[in-house]
């Protein structure tokens, strides 16, 4: 069974779902890309690891120490400290995988095309958004092209295309930049939930021509072989900030595909 939705599905925003879908989706690119870049480039998969500090609530800690230390009072009872109550942060961190995208020549050894899709800890203040943007720049300043693909509503932009020219943009909910080094400009597909996703011209070397990539067609593998309709939750309301009239437009879409019994009349 298709999607309901014509485009992103905004069920899958769900922190539960996101991080399944983020893998498989990068897995659908590279199998789009590999045999229209076959034989002078490849696209290949790679991690990048953070350690992010745990965010777990401090608590009140009062702590009673008997100390060992020989001195007893005349009726023999050890001495007994009570020590003043401080407040206690989990110092546990936690490591992070997320993949990304490079396309390589390999008969030259170097990445041509760097290809990242957005997750939640991209785009929060911290380990994960600081070391996804310091990759982004060593891509850059090594003269890589970058494509960055947000397909979250929630949180800030962390495109490197300036906030003031995607609100130019406004209204959408999701938005894809290319920026390229060859000849050095910024393009940017801005998608609302009610389209499909779009096709984009992956950049390469000066030489050689774009590729093209079908947002729409990964994203829909990746509906089709991915667990979603089982996880989505289709009979809450969708995750994020929605106004009434899109919510009842989800649903309508929803009850059309079968996922909802239809309104009663």
């Amino acid at each position: 069974m298709p999607s309901p939705f014509p485009g992103m599905d905004p069920y899958i925003e769900r922190p539960a779902i996101w991080p399944d879908f983020h893998d498989r989706f990068i897995s659908a690119i590279v199998g789009k890309l590999q045999p229209l870049l076959r034989p002078r480039f490849a696209a290949v998969t790679q991690d990048r690891l953070f350690l992010v500090e745990s965010q777990a609530t401090a608590y009140p800690d009062v702590s009673v120490i008997e100390t060992l230390n020989p001195n007893r009072r005349d009726d023999g009872s050890t001495a007994v400290l009570e020590v003043d109550a401080p407040t206690v942060f989990q110092l546990d961190d936690e490591e992070i995988r997320e993949p990304f995208i490079e396309i390589v020549e390999p008969s030259r050894g170097r990445v041509v095309t760097a290809i990242e899709v957005i997750s939640p800890t991209n785009k929060a203040k911290g380990g994960g958004r600081d070391a996804y943007e310091q990759k982004r720049e060593e891509y850059w300043d090594g003269n890589a092209n970058v494509v960055e693909i947000d397909l979250l509503r929630g949180g800030p932009s962390v495109s490197k295309v300036p906030k003031y020219k995607l609100d130019r943009l406004r209204p959408w909910d999701y938005v894809v930049t290319v920026c390229r080094r060859h000849p050095p400009r910024q393009e940017v597909y801005a998608v609302t939930l009610e389209r499909r996703l779009p096709r984009i011209g992956i950049p390469l070397t000066p030489e050689e021509p774009d590729v093209a990539l079908d947002l729409q067609s990964a994203f829909d593998r990746c509906w089709d072989e991915g667990p979603y309709p089982g996880l989505s939750r289709y009979d809450e309301l969708p995750p994020g900030e929605m106004t009434p009239e899109r919510i009842e437009w989800c649903q309508q879409l929803l009850r059309a595909a079968g996922y909802l019994k239809p309104t009663p009349h």
